[in-house]
């Protein structure tokens, strides 16, 4: 059910809403975020700059999404970035087949098996069409992702929209290395968009065709994946892990690494800030886990991969692939381009490895909406709210003037030109009743409410209001400022 109160609360709020949508007919899969959903979408990747990027030295950068056709036929795409698609004979509805087949079997169906193993199972587990419910399907087959532009007067020049943000960061890395002057290990990271000619769109923002990326390359000698200065900041510090075939335990990095669960203590301390990351975006932990792949699911890129997922009313959803990459891309680069990509270290020459944090910017905004969302009943009304952490909140405090006349309006912008000069996020409305100025705050997830009323003008106070309490207060307009960042910043409870 929350899927659909979810979808609704984003039309009725303009989060995010199907683009184009006043021509019938169009594409599914593209998204277009309103004024609040794209604040909320910012706060995420500004705090996952400030968590990850920034607090562990990383540099940041911003790549073209248009590559030529030799970036991809280096990378392996245009060979291996295939879904398995699958077309009903009576509707002819196109699926994807793993999903398909996962939908009746509830199991994980890695896409990466071959097309007569996937006919297998499509009879094996008596699979329907969703749409006729009819149970005769065509062979199997592979449908490569790519999207293609033409550039050019002539277009005679073949390029893709990328469909991950890494190629550009791979491209890059021999100049940044060179010119930044930062030794390994070092992180590279990218905010944007990537493109996948997805069969079927589904679920909202989960699977689209444009998608929003946060990514995160560290590259590393692998002759010292396990000489990491800051791991004793984590060595203690518990993961989520989901072992082949095992259940989810929490583990101590140190533990980790001995017990050779992943390749190193690099990926083990890469892993704990991300599963620090989204603590700080507001995800219980007993709702994280990492899940391990098998040789069958991971990509074809990849010698280890960790998919980081978090239970909704959708299920467990991947919001980060946590890949080992080794060398494979940028030997495939300097192969195809002939430029040198190897490195000198302590007298060596190597080509250096690659660790992954591929996150979901949507996605993460999707399953933060999924676990603030609240309905709750006040007497014979129905509340809804979103119980956003405040970093990632669109607002931090709205300012209400009871009524808009006998001065209150002007009080009330004074207030918010003062908070403002705080660098405090503030809301201004005038316009409604009180109670559904309330509620439309409460619906986007504005943590603090400020009325402006008769008494205002006489003591110089205003009433605080607390979204998930509904708690008010009598707090004097001169230590707003004050209060509102040490409630923002945790150091004082409502």
């Amino acid at each position: 059910m929350a899927k659909e109160e979810i979808a609704n609360l984003a039309l009725r709020r303009s989060l995010f809403f199907p683009s184009a949508g006043i021509y019938a007919g169009s594409p599914s899969g593209f998204f277009d975020f309103g004024p609040d959903g794209e604040t909320i979408r910012r706060k995420i990747i500004n705090l996952w700059r400030k968590q990850l990027v920034e607090k562990e030295g990383m540099v940041e950068i911003f790549g073209s999404q248009i590559l030529p056709e030799k970036v991809f036929n280096a990378s392996g795409h245009l060979q291996n970035f295939n879904d398995p698609i699958v077309q009903c004979r009576k509707c002819n509805s196109l699926h994807r087949a793993d999903k398909l087949i996962e939908a009746h079997s509830k199991g994980i169906v890695p896409e990466s098996l071959s097309t007569p193993e996937f006919d297998k199972l499509i009879k094996k587990h008596e699979v329907k069409c969703p749409k006729c419910k009819g149970s005769d399907f065509l062979e199997v087959k592979k449908f490569n992702m790519m999207m293609k532009v033409d550039i050019g007067a002539t277009g005679d020049v073949s390029c893709y929209l990328r469909p991950e943000t890494c190629q550009t960061i791979f491209l890059d890395f021999p100049r940044l290395f060179k010119t930044m002057r930062i030794p390994l290990p070092l992180g590279i990271a990218q905010a944007g968009k990537s493109f996948r000619n997805e069969i079927s769109p589904r679920n909202s923002l989960i699977r689209e065709r444009e998608i929003g990326q946060m990514e995160v390359e560290i590259f590393f000698n692998p002759f010292k994946i396990d000489e990491i200065s800051n791991f004793k900041d984590v060595e203690n510090y518990k993961l989520n892990l989901m072992l082949l075939g095992k259940k989810t335990s929490g583990i101590s990095c140190k533990d980790t690494v001995k017990k050779k669960l992943v390749s190193g203590k690099l990926v083990a301390y890469y892993i704990a800030r991300l599963q620090q990351l989204y603590e700080a975006f507001g995800i219980p932990l007993e709702k994280m886990r990492f899940r391990e792949l098998d040789k069958d699911e991971k990509a074809f890129y990849a010698k280890e991969t960790w998919d980081f997922e978090v239970e909704t009313d959708l299920g467990w959803v991947e919001l980060v692939a946590c890949n080992y990459r080794t060398d494979y891309d940028l030997k495939g680069h300097g192969k195809e381009s002939g430029q040198k990509m190897t490195i000198k270290e302590d007298g060596k020459e190597f080509v250096p490895h690659v660790f992954e944090l591929s996150a979901g910017i949507d996605r993460t905004f999707y399953v933060a909406l999924d676990l603030a969302f609240k309905k709750e009943k006040r007497g014979p009304e129905e509340r809804i709210y979103l119980k956003l952490p405040k970093r990632i909140a669109p607002y931090l405090v709205a300012v209400f003037p009871l009524v808009k006349k006998d001065g209150l309006a002007e009080k009330g912008k004074e207030i918010f030109n003062e908070l403002n000069s705080f660098n405090l996020d503030v809301f201004f409305d005038e316009k409604g009743s009180i109670g559904k100025r309330y509620a439309r705050v409460d619906e986007i997830g504005v943590p603090y409410a400020i009325t402006v009323d008769y008494d205002s003008l006489k003591d110089n106070s205003v009433t605080l209001r607390s979204r998930d309490s509904m708690e008010q207060k009598r707090v004097k307009i001169d230590d707003l400022p004050t209060l509102l960042w040490k409630l923002q910043a945790g150091k004082e409870a409502f």
